[in-house]
């Protein structure tokens, strides 16, 4: 499995309708979909697919048609995101009719061919569980644990400061074995 990190669009023409796709981080979904309505007041369809994974590490899907005929378009987005393996990962095509329709089976074909040439030129990181651990630090210690987490690319995702600092990390499994290595002996590492 794959994600992306960042936002990508492509615009796609088929028959004089412009099929605008957005890939990004299911995470950005609310925030991207109500820009692109302001953007795009004018559009006739904002269609949509997401996968992502809750709690309990199970795929959660879902899709929109968003007006077009059922079926012919948020569904064949997720095929294309299911088939391409993305998680947490979602997908807006934004559509201007140009005046011809497309049928059905035009529909299927341009909304995949769509979140398809998108995927085409988009970046994506393996997927890894990531667990969390705190990490007891003593303040002098600190910048040099920082450098050793920051090499291994291992995140901070909050601290506390009290007569000793605590870290909040995530990463993979991987990550914290490698990190129990090269931490110096006066901190604390335990899992959440």
């Amino acid at each position: 499995m794959k994600f992306v990190q960042k936002e990508f669009s492509f615009v796609y023409e088929e028959k004089k309708s412009k099929f605008m796709a957005y890939l990004l981080p299911y995470k950005d979904f609310e925030e991207v979909m109500t820009r692109l309505k302001k953007e795009h007041p004018k559009a006739r369809h904002h269609v949509y697919a997401y996968r992502y994974l809750n709690e309990f590490d199970q795929i959660v899907e879902n899709s929109s048609d968003d007006g077009e005929p059922r079926g012919t378009s948020g569904r064949p987005c997720l095929h294309v995101l299911a088939g391409n393996e993305l998680i947490n990962t979602a997908v807006i095509v934004v559509r201007y009719f140009g005046g011809v329709k497309l049928g059905t089976g035009g529909l299927v074909r341009a909304y995949s061919d769509a979140v398809n040439s998108v995927i085409g030129i988009s970046e994506f990181l393996p997927y890894e569980k990531k667990i969390s651990y705190a990490l007891i630090v003593p303040y002098g210690t600190l910048s040099l644990v920082e450098y050793v987490l920051n090499a291994q690319n291992i995140e901070i995702v909050k601290k506390e400061f009290e007569t000793e600092v605590k870290l909040i990390l995530e990463a993979s499994e991987e990550a914290f074995y490698e990190l129990e290595k090269s931490l110096p002996l006066d901190t604390i590492l335990t899992k959440l």
